[in-house]
């Protein structure tokens, strides 16, 4: 079975887990998964139209699905989805 690795930020979205189980074939069908399983992480992970919002990065194992297949990206069993978000901010 697939994992999904939520990051420290999302987990209070995620009933405080880190690490969610799915059964899925792609990379969309496991966030929908996700996001029907916690709704509250829908309004972190996309925008109001549906897309992915710009500054979530999703790894298979150590790969970026933007240079994979995107939502397309197949899943193994055996294989870890990661949820990073991009960190920006300081003082100038």
């Amino acid at each position: 079975m697939s994992s999904i690795r939520v990051p420290t930020p999302l987990r209070p979205y995620a009933g405080g887990n880190k690490d969610i189980p799915v059964e899925a074939d792609t990379v969309g069908q496991a966030l929908q998964q996700l996001t029907e399983t916690y709704p509250a992480l829908q309004a972190h992970l996309y925008d109001d139209a549906g897309n992915l919002r710009p500054y979530v990065n999703l790894f298979v194992n150590d790969e970026d699905v933007r240079h994979l297949q995107g939502g397309d990206t197949p899943l193994a069993s055996d294989d870890r989805l990661t949820i990073v978000p991009s960190i920006a901010g300081g003082t100038a």
